[in-house]
């Protein structure tokens, strides 16, 4: 259970992350980054403006809390939602007009059951619980997954000393891809992340590991996978007063778009009573 704001990238972010987006594009409602920030903005310094941003609203959560059951009563038109209090083992029993639902959608890391797991002897992690690669100079290290996470990831080990490949699901090419009969796309990154839910991969140094040899590669509201059932744009609002955060595929700018678009929803049901 949380005991903090931004768990996420206070407990579960590694030590070189950067925004792989431009700061314009990952700020939150109301508050800008200052002028002063780079555009790919770091780890240390995003954790700080989320402190500032907490501290500015008066944002006050309540923490280590887990939701029993959330219920809609018909006849008083409210939200009711039992959370206990895991310090405590008090449960408490929560009235509203309006439940906003903003677990996220990379709250939880998933491993998938890979043939030969259960019995490797080695040292298996989640990209979520990565820090550095400290401890892994000198070491055989398979990061699996090249999008932007293990692209990183790729490098940082390797640039710890570690023995680094990369294995992904289809061939990798990189570099001028014309060649191969792939053009550069039309639509920019930001767009294609829009339209697809894909994140466009930023090289940070990673490919030029893999063409000196020092990394090598091995080689496509809410369902029962937990996700909206409706596509952004249209996947923020359910019914009576019922709504989700942050399952756009869309990174920190879709988050921001669904807070905005909840926001004026709500205000615009309570101003019109």
């Amino acid at each position: 259970m949380e005991d903090c704001y931004a768990s996420l990238w206070q407990k579960k972010a590694y030590d070189r992350l950067k925004l792989h987006l431009a700061k314009n594009f990952c700020q939150l409602p109301h508050m800008p980054f200052p002028l002063s920030a780079p555009t790919f903005v770091p780890k240390n310094m995003f954790v700080q403006y989320l402190k500032n941003y907490v501290y500015h609203f008066n944002v006050d959560p309540l923490y280590q809390r887990s939701v029993e059951s959330a219920w809609y009563d018909k006849s008083a038109q409210k939200w009711v939602v039992t959370a206990q209090n895991n310090v405590s083992a008090l449960v408490k029993e929560y009235v509203s007009e309006f439940l906003v639902v903003g677990t996220g959608e990379n709250s939880e890391g998933f491993i998938p059951n890979v043939y030969g797991l259960d019995t490797f002897k080695g040292l298996v992690i989640h990209s979520s619980d990565y820090e550095n690669g400290k401890t892994f100079g000198d070491k055989d290290v398979l990061v699996v997954g090249a999008g932007n996470f293990g692209m990183e990831i790729a490098y940082d080990l390797c640039n710890w000393g570690a023995q680094t490949s990369v294995v992904v699901r289809s061939p990798l090419l990189y570099g001028d891809l014309g060649r191969f009969g792939i053009q550069r796309p039309l639509k920019g990154p930001i767009l294609l992340k829009k339209e697809t839910g894909i994140s466009p991969v930023i090289d940070v140094g990673t490919i030029s590991k893999i063409k000196t040899g020092d990394i090598k590669e091995d080689g496509g509201l809410f369902n029962e996978k937990g996700m909206p059932k409706h596509k952004s744009p249209n996947h923020w609002k359910g019914e009576n007063g019922l709504y989700c955060v942050g399952f756009a595929s869309a990174g920190l700018f879709g988050i921001s778009n669904d807070a905005k678009n909840i926001a004026s929803d709500i205000f615009r049901i309570v101003d019109g009573k």
